[in-house]
């Protein structure tokens, strides 16, 4: 165990790694109720996500514990499953099936942009005052998600979007449910949003709001009807090349991100160098396509990793633990059901996950308009349009316009300008 780990060498114990990944599961976890919650918007079968979901976290994550040795836990990240179920499906009108062949397509590139130097390029053309804005944006989307699933904010005819009947019992126990975790969270208990669920699921049984499972436990079923299910040859019919480029863009920068802080936390940087970097991302990248095969929405590093390297996780052994964890889920598809199908249960989860990715807007230099004014764009088009891809599509058209009337076209990397020309074209010449 400590030769494949190297446990010593990284100053940790089996005890504290299998501690670590305990701790990451409960604070991860949540996943496998929001995300089946979230895709089955698109037509897909609850169950069959279910399955698709943890599977592809277990592979994804087992690859990064093995062959990194990192403590980092991937799963279908929050923000592509919405972008996937509201703004590919539900807002472009193409099937989930067509969809899935998009997350294939992007993760097949994404497999071999990981074999290659090119990744670091990609990453270097964008400019970090855009790489946050798009992750505050998708937060702020998936926010909106949230409060429009509990009817906090609702249509209107007059003003498009007004705040709803607060005193509907879902609304209202949605209220009590964001609370609770917000309560937890600011008492930094472990597992927070996981907790919260469970009793918000306590009251809404109390309450009548919602009735307990007939079985707790089943054999997994129902993979069968997401499994194998990709159209990928109505991806290039569609002309969805925005769809892939944006799938792609996200998970690696959003994935690259996450792991060089979690690394950072544990320590495991050499000279700002993230190490064993191409095993790391091929997990996402493998863990991408994965997904896409079984019927799930992207996987990517999960930020909740830090919770597990704060309380000593420093190897492998930690996502390892994980892995096993989220295995004994599968069993548990009756119950995960019942909770993703109370929105008062989820949207809480929507609402404050959107918020911490807000967090980022702190790094953007609000003063250089440069910078400032195509982040603004990115963040608040993505809710108004409903699109992640055009929120983005916008910023990158923009940017490099208001570089080249201030004289600073050279500053903006080539490739960049490659981005920004096929933007423009897919959302002024096609169907977006």
């Amino acid at each position: 165990m400590d030769r494949l780990f190297k446990l010593k060498e990284r100053g940790t114990t089996l005890t504290t790694e299998l501690l670590a990944g305990i701790t990451t599961f409960l604070t991860m976890v949540y996943i496998v109720i929001v995300n089946p919650g979230v895709l089955s918007e698109a037509g897909m079968d609850f169950h069959g996500v279910f399955i698709a979901t943890v599977l592809a976290s277990i592979v994804a994550t087992l690859i990064m514990g093995l062959f990194s040795n990192y403590p980092i836990a991937l799963a279908p990240g929050m923000g592509l499953n919405a972008y996937f179920a509201f703004s590919v499906v539900g807002g472009e009108g193409v099937s989930w099936q067509t969809a899935l062949g998009a997350v294939f397509v992007a993760g097949v590139i994404f497999i071999l942009l990981s074999l290659t130097s090119f990744r670091y390029m990609l990453l270097d053309a964008i400019p970090s005052s855009l790489k946050h804005a798009i992750t505050a944006g998708i937060g702020l989307f998936i926010t909106f998600i949230g409060l429009q699933n509990a009817k906090i904010v609702v249509a209107s005819p007059a003003t498009l979007i007004t705040m709803g009947d607060l005193s509907q019992p879902m609304t209202l126990l949605t209220i009590v449910g964001l609370v609770i975790s917000l309560i937890l969270m600011a008492y930094r208990v472990k597992g927070f949003l996981f907790i919260g669920m469970i009793i918000t699921a306590i009251i809404a049984v109390i309450t009548g709001q919602m009735h307990l499972p007939a079985k707790w436990a089943a054999l997994p079923t129902g993979l069968n009807m997401t499994a194998f299910q990709l159209d990928i040859g109505g991806v290039f019919q569609n002309g969805l090349y925005a769809v892939i480029f944006t799938f792609l863009l996200i998970t690696l920068f959003d994935t690259t991100g996450t792991m060089l802080g979690v690394a950072e936390q544990a320590g495991l940087l050499r000279d700002n160098k993230f190490p064993r970097s191409r095993g790391a991302l091929l997990a996402d990248a493998i863990g991408t396509t994965t997904g896409a095969l079984l019927g799930t929405s992207p996987t990517s590093a999960y930020v909740e990793s830090s919770s597990g390297v704060a309380v000593g996780g420093r190897t492998g052994l930690t996502a390892i633990t994980v892995s096993v964890l989220l295995a004994l889920t599968l069993f548990f598809s009756p119950t995960v059901s019942v909770l993703a199908g109370i929105p008062a249960i989820t949207a809480p989860a929507l609402i404050i996950v959107g918020f911490l990715m807000m967090n980022v807007l702190r790094k953007i230099d609000w003063s250089d308009i440069e910078e400032a004014f195509p982040a603004f764009l990115i963040v608040v088009l993505m809710p108004l349009t409903y699109s992640i891809a055009t929120g983005i599509g916008i910023g990158f058209i923009v940017y490099p316009i208001l570089k080249l009337i201030r004289g600073k076209g050279k500053e903006v990397h080539p490739i960049f300008y490659v981005f920004a020309v096929l933007f423009f074209i897919q959302i002024g010449f096609f169907s977006h």
